[in-house]
């Protein structure tokens, strides 16, 4: 009976239909690495929604695949299992429209000065909007930077739901119109029209710190930055300087260079910003299908199927163990 562990707790849907294929299936006693790399050892197959790095991977000698939880795959090291040609799986798009909501959300947040505004109303601070500018965002511009799957739910909604003009910078996007939405030919021109901007970008070499002190800089100092994506894109020092000097008038993130982020870090002293855990992906109805498609993936693949979403096609068909 081939076994699956599964590093981090997932939807129990995900684990019913693991067993239902005839998988052994255990939950890491802890979902830390150390855990992992202790329990991984006689693991066929292991599904994760944090880290895998090639040190951890060599602890299973038999691991025939891995299933991502999620969209981004930077944290688990692909080139390694590709190496040892054992098929990565993922899930693209089982949490986009979530994740897409969450950016909406934050949008709002953090022009309406949200999680201030509640500190402020739960100790009898009445007079709050006397003293902040609180910002409607019909009618305003939205940048996306990075034109995917969930950068597309979010344009529908900003566009559908509140009036927004979208503007678009995605140097992988094909030529043509973008659904409605405005192309910017640099992200110069992008960042210097947008009240909001919203990344989503997968984080790799070429993307890391696409908002750095001198991008920032061509925000106007009343805009908004949105984060659903990964806390790489965003050089936190520059962008720390550009809300403390009242070069730009809030953030919404999610995710951060540095997870969990410090409770000293200077990003959780900012006033005119929102932080959530990392948990734009995270709701009820999308953790079922992400745990879905992931338990798929790997029957898929024990079974000898090529799966739907296989991050590194050239470990398809995986050689004879």
């Amino acid at each position: 009976m081939p076994f699956c562990l599964i590093a981090q707790p997932i939807h129990e849907a995900g684990v019913a239909a693991l067993q239902a294929a005839g998988l052994q299936v255990r939950t890491a006693s802890a979902p830390d690495l150390d855990t992992l790399a202790a329990e991984i050892g006689q693991a066929d197959a292991v599904l994760i929604r944090d880290a895998l790095p090639a040190w951890v991977m060599d602890r299973a000698p038999q691991l025939k695949v891995i299933a991502n939880h999620g969209t981004g795959t930077d944290a688990v090291d692909v080139a390694h299992a590709t190496a040892r040609g054992i098929p990565v799986v993922y899930t693209p798009q089982a949490n986009v429209q979530a994740v897409a909501e969450h950016a909406l959300m934050l949008m709002l947040a953090t022009a309406r000065k949200a999680a201030a505004a509640d500190l402020a109303t739960r100790q009898g601070d009445w007079g709050f909007k006397y003293r902040h500018d609180l910002y409607s965002l019909w009618g305003k511009t939205l940048g996306i930077v990075g034109y995917g799957h969930t950068g597309r739910w979010l344009a529908r909604m900003a566009a559908g739901g509140l009036g927004m003009r979208v503007r678009v910078w995605s140097p992988s996007a094909p030529p043509g119109p973008i659904d409605g939405a405005q192309r910017a030919a640099t992200l110069q021109e992008l960042l210097e029209q947008a009240d909001v901007v919203s990344l989503h970008r997968p984080l790799r070499p070429d993307t890391r710190h696409t908002l750095d002190a001198r991008s920032l800089a061509w925000l106007r100092p009343h805009a908004l930055v949105i984060n659903t994506s990964r806390g790489g894109l965003i050089d936190e020092p520059a962008l720390v300087q550009a809300l403390q000097q009242g070069r730009l008038a809030g953030a919404g993130l999610d995710v951060f260079e540095q997870e969990p982020l410090p409770q000293d870090h200077a990003l959780a002293g900012l006033p005119n910003v929102v932080l959530t855990p990392h948990l734009a992906g995270s709701t009820v109805e999308a953790l079922r299908e992400t745990a879905l498609q992931c338990a798929q993936g790997i029957i898929d693949v024990l079974d000898g199927r090529r799966p739907e979403n296989l991050r590194n096609p050239q470990c398809w068909p995986p050689a004879a163990s």
